[in-house]
């Protein structure tokens, strides 16, 4: 896998696109940083990383064959290759929290930003943002933040953590290119978090309600039955789970 280091950038995601529209890159070509001073996370959040202590890195990924109302698959197959990725490092009770946050325990230990383009040919192009907290030990004002070396006792190196993760979204993008995407949504589903669990969860209008997860859709609506046995489904960002 073709890897660029850089000791401090804005957004490896940015710095990835602007390589992209200039030159030639190479599937699976990765971007790695020491240091971001602009990481995103989903719907525009911020990603704070203290420096040289986590996994900061975006991976491009192209000729996959998806239609565009399929992209979502894209955000399983991350979750499902990161958390296949960490179980070799024996990182306790691995999940994916919808949409695609990597946890541990109750704690979020990594995010994803999956950035998409439309060629002219209709293929899609996508780079993926991963921030994986590594080696951190403390995380101000974020209660619900660990890290690898938290969930574990053990400072684990980057680089291996990078090529294993790597090796295993190349692993998973041969099951969409071979179209068997059965298998990777019932990974997915096999690893989300608190599904099949009664949960209490809030609406963008302050509404607090019980509900149990049962699936998250193709176009990554995440499907809910309430207490009157109705289902509902939610977009990212319509509600926040309250665990």
């Amino acid at each position: 896998m073709p890897t660029i280091k850089l000791d401090a950038i804005d957004s490896t995601n940015d710095f990835l696109k602007d390589l992209i529209k200039n030159q030639a890159v190479e599937n699976f070509t990765v971007v790695v940083t020491n240091s971001q001073t602009n990481g995103r996370g989903q719907m525009g959040t911020k990603w704070v990383s203290e420096d040289g202590k986590n996994l900061i890195m975006s991976v491009l990924i192209k000729d996959l064959n998806l239609q565009i109302e399929d992209v979502f698959v894209l955000n399983a197959m991350i979750s499902v290759a990161i958390i296949e990725a960490l179980s070799v490092f024996c990182i306790p009770n691995l999940s994916v929290k919808w949409p695609n946050d990597i946890m541990s325990d109750n704690k979020k230990i990594a995010g994803i930003l999956i950035e998409n383009s439309i060629k002219t040919d209709n293929s899609i192009l996508s780079v993926v943002g991963i921030g994986l907290n590594v080696n951190q030990s403390h995380f101000e004002n974020l209660p619900f933040a660990s890290s690898l070396f938290l969930q574990t006792g053990r400072t684990l190196s980057t680089d291996e953590v990078l090529h294993a993760i790597v090796t295993k979204i190349q692993f998973f993008c041969q099951f969409i290119s071979e179209k068997k995407l059965d298998e990777l949504w019932q990974l997915y589903h096999q690893y989300l978090f608190k599904k099949s669990v009664p949960m209490a969860f809030e609406d963008n209008f302050g509404n607090r309600f019980m509900g149990i997860i049962e699936l998250v859709n193709h176009q990554g609506n995440l499907q809910i039955k309430l207490e009157d046995d109705t289902i509902q489904l939610y977009s990212i960002k319509e509600i926040k789970m309250l665990y």
